[in-house]
């Protein structure tokens, strides 16, 4: 498919600034791909489509504070520092971005914090705004880590325009998010509450839990009409025996399984073998799925409404049907669905 197929006119105002005050009263969508039928709920009513022995496949990946505020050495000059890996833990490396990129050159320092307790050095140019820093840092590892907590800020998209909160370090993360790595939530997951998540598990449903590091690949633009020839940035991944047992038992007993999310979908596509069994996996996806694909593991999708010409609107474009998703997007801007991050959910069985 191409690119501007996926274009539509969304009004700034159906872009969520701000979380609901609680997590599973969002507003949500529910879409039949069958009969192409469109209901409007809030998301704990999700209970009512699900029963004993279904699994949703969640992301219990956890966003880091991403962001750093700093200063180029000599001149004073404010910097921003996006940190998306760590690429060697003994020497301090790491792969960032820097804005503004065009004044910071190899060889620059670079200072953290009022009191500049924090120093790094550029060391190598990877792309455009791509760098590679070396944090001089004498302490621990652990220690070193705290101080990226102290120093770092919510990685909120800036296509908030707004400074990150306070509540933004609750509320930017899942309730069961447990391995740090991800550089922006998996936003699906984010109207889970722990009352929904209990009245759940009462019900008989059970969770399936996977590790998936969200880059920021979602969030770059993709600069090609012809789909078939973007490439995505690599994410880290993980899921055990455990997990994929519970996956795979729902799936001989003829259950649901609800994919939470496009990272839970990448990983389950990802992992999937060709007798269609979950195996358990640990490395890195680079895997774009858009138009046409065929799903070999999740029966339902939960999802957030997203931007025009992103991935993750091309995967649920897959997974329910172009022309449908385009009458569900067009009813949810007229019905004033909240979009992105902080927006509103859709679920498609």
């Amino acid at each position: 498919m191409k690119l501007s197929q996926f274009k539509f006119d969304l009004p700034r105002e159906l872009i969520a600034d701000h979380p609901h005050k609680n997590r599973d009263e969002a507003k949500m969508m529910v879409v039949n791909r069958k009969d192409k039928t469109i209901e409007h709920k809030r998301f704990k009513d999700v209970l009512d489509y699900f029963s004993e022995g279904d699994v949703f496949v969640i992301n219990n990946t956890r966003v880091f504070p991403a962001r750093l505020h700093g200063e180029k050495e000599k001149t004073g000059a404010k910097i921003e520092v996006f940190l998306l890996r760590e690429l060697n833990q003994e020497s301090r490396l790491w792969d960032v971005l820097v804005d503004p990129a065009r004044k910071i050159r190899i060889g620059n320092k670079l200072y953290f914090g009022e009191d500049e307790s924090l120093v790094a050095e550029v060391i190598d140019n990877t792309t455009s705004r791509g760098r590679t820093l070396r944090f001089l840092f004498d302490g621990s590892h652990d220690e070193f880590k705290q101080t990226l907590q102290a120093l770092g800020e919510t990685p909120l998209p800036k296509i908030h325009q707004r400074p990150v909160e306070e509540l933004d370090e609750e509320r930017y993360q899942t309730i069961y998010a447990k391995h740090e790595g991800a550089i922006a939530a998996p936003t699906a997951g984010l109207h889970f509450s722990r009352e929904l998540m209990k009245r759940l598990e009462i019900q008989g449903t059970k969770f399936a839990e996977i590790t998936l590091h969200t880059g920021l690949g979602n969030f770059r633009t993709i600069e090609v009409e012809d789909l078939s020839k973007h490439k995505v940035d690599s994410e880290e991944m993980f899921i055990n025996q455990e997990n994929a047992d519970i996956i795979n038992t729902a799936k001989e007993n003829k259950k649901k399984v609800i994919s939470v999310g496009t990272t839970s979908m990448k990983a389950l596509e990802t992992a999937v073998s060709i007798t269609g069994q979950i195996k358990p996996y640990s490395g890195w996806t680079n895997k774009f799925i858009n138009p046409p694909y065929t799903f070999r593991t999740a029966d339902a999708m939960i999802t957030n409404f997203h931007l025009p010409m992103s991935p993750m609107m091309m995967m649920v474009s897959a997974f329910m049907d172009h022309d449908f998703l385009k009458e569900v997007y067009a009813t949810a801007i007229k019905k004033k669905y909240k979009f992105f991050t902080y927006g509103d959910a859709m679920l498609i069985i």
